[in-house]
């Protein structure tokens, strides 16, 4: 048996590692090499209960962040099997070479929003960087030995089904052109769906959201998809949003805006206890809110002077570089101007406790995947959820595939890669952002809806169909779910309703039609 793993990053490198350990051998595919992935780029920290700064935290209190950070609308057993796991990631991190910062006590852990402790631990605001580097070294390894096979430049074109399950999947090199078949277990590991929104994300661009898209044509189920979190602190730069990272508001940052002509430190005053730490949901939309009143100006400002020095120097030097490199400001010296910008995808593919979708042979992790998040994402948990994550779909597999089915690849002739246009892209891009801001109302859901469905009408390039489709059930996701919860806020339903929609939301292709569904969260086992 060689498992097929899509995906390179942190989530994509945990299942490798995993499946290297036992003894399997696996594929690795990835457009570009590890070291372009998107978890990379997170800057924060990794989240676990390690008690290194006397504040009496628990893997309980862990547990009821991440739901109710969540909404209470995650797997309340995958949770615990996330936070009870993640100290001994964070140690195993750490023998693995991950620089984290330290005091006499052991690793030093910062606050974070939504966490009434400090458990998130950080190197600088370049954690996934290290994390990234520490995996690549301990999959090489494995790679010297045959166990993992790489594929860098290589493209998932579709995935092959065979009496109703996952058999392999479809590989475009980017290079040649050709076109392959690799048969075995498959592991998603893809990324978050920033082609939906071009331009508009904190995240690589490498990161189209065509896998989930293939899922979805291939009868997969998806879930949750209209929970799109808006971080708070980002600022419009060429192609993206630069991310101002949630450690330099852990760290002292403090988020106001000019009203009457003074400074009004609005966070603080609505949210005493946990201030500008409060989930990311809540303080993009008091920042929609405030900006909108007549008082008030239309920009809020993220305050860093008063960081101490030895600060900077120790753990925020790389995010004043960035500041400066890409705005020409130094935030020792100058509140910076922010405002939301999308930066995780809380829906994905839908998978259950150990990372199974509902097609049988395939597994899905990371940010691609539903799982851990619920509503909303607190910061530090996505480094661990992939990471994790990625883990327990590789013991999945190992406990469910066939071991002694023969590995096989073919080569394809006249096969063509299917892409989506530029102008495709765009057009998506224009209309979800005209329904999908933070702030939702179902009359503007259902125009971008009658507008998808004309471009179907028009359009034959079949990636560019799967784009559409995927865009399709976003939008009937959001408008279905008629509550506000979590990162998903409706100006015509203004209140949380867990009567009707304590559920997750399932979207799955009958057809040519989208069915969107209600199912209940499991209970937690005691």
């Amino acid at each position: 048996m060689r498992v097929n793993i899509v995906g390179a990053g942190l989530a994509g490198l945990s299942a490798a590692l995993t499946l290297a350990k036992d003894g399997v051998e696996c594929n690795l595919f990835s457009i570009q090499q590890s070291e372009r992935a998107q978890s990379v780029m997170a800057e924060g920290g990794i989240n676990a209960v390690l008690d290194t700064m006397d504040e009496g935290d628990k893997i309980e209190y862990h547990f009821q962040d991440t739901m109710n950070g969540g909404a209470n609308l995650a797997d309340p057993n995958a949770v615990d099997g996330l936070c009870s796991n993640a100290p001994a990631i964070v140690r195993e991190l750490e023998t693995l070479g991950v620089p984290f910062g330290k005091n006499d006590k052991g690793i030093v852990q910062r606050s974070f929003g939504g966490q009434k402790k400090k458990r998130t631990a950080f190197v600088k605001s370049s954690t996934g960087k290290m994390l990234m580097t520490a995996l690549i070294d301990a999959v090489r390894q494995y790679e010297a030995q045959g166990l993992v096979y790489r594929y860098p430049h290589h493209c998932l074109e579709g995935l092959l089904l065979r009496d109703n399950e996952c058999s392999g999947v479809l590989i475009s090199d980017e290079f040649t052109g050709d076109v392959y078949e690799f048969y075995g277990p498959v592991i998603l590991a893809t990324g978050g769906m920033n082609g939906l929104f071009e331009g508009m994300t904190t995240g690589t661009t490498l990161n189209t959201s065509d896998a989930t898209a293939i899922a979805l044509e291939s009868g997969v189920e998806l879930a949750n998809l209209e929970f799109i979190q808006y971080h708070p602190t980002t600022i419009a730069i060429q192609g993206k949003r630069l991310l101002i990272s949630e450690a330099a508001r852990g760290e002292g940052g403090r988020l106001y805006v000019m009203r009457k002509g003074y400074k009004w430190f609005f966070m603080e005053e609505k949210y005493p206890e946990l201030k500008n730490l409060m989930p990311r949901d809540v303080v993009s939309a008091e920042m929609v809110r405030v900006v909108s009143l007549a008082e008030c100006d239309n920009q809020v400002f993220l305050d860093m002077t008063e960081i101490p020095a030895f600060i900077w120097q120790s753990r925020l030097s790389d995010l004043r570089e960035q500041c400066v490199n890409y705005l020409n400001m130094d935030p020792v010296q100058t509140p910076i101007p922010v405002s939301p910008g999308i930066h995780y995808f809380m829906g994905g593919i839908r998978v259950d406790e150990r990372h199974r979708t509902s097609l049988s042979n395939l597994y899905a992790a990371g940010e691609c995947a539903c799982q851990y998040h619920g509503a909303n994402r607190l910061g530090g948990n996505s480094l661990l959820g992939a990471i994790y994550g990625g883990r327990v779909a590789a013991q999945a597999v190992l406990e469910f595939a066939d071991r002694d089915a023969l590995y096989r690849r073919n080569a394809l002739e006249d096969v063509p890669a299917h892409k989506v246009s530029p102008a495709v892209s765009a057009r998506v891009t224009a209309i979800l952002s005209n329904s999908l801001q933070i702030i939702r109302h179902e009359a503007t859901i259902d125009n971008s809806l009658k507008e998808i469905k004309m471009m179907l009408s028009d359009i034959d390039n079949p990636a560019e169909r799967r784009r559409l489709r995927l865009a399709q059930a976003v939008l009937l996701s959001a408008k279905y779910r008629r509550e506000s919860r979590g990162a998903h806020k409706r100006k015509d339903y203004p209140e949380k309703d867990d009567v009707n929609f304590h559920k997750q939301t399932v979207v799955k292709r009958n057809g040519d039609e989208l069915e969107i569904s209600f199912c209940e969260i499991p209970e937690r086992r005691t």
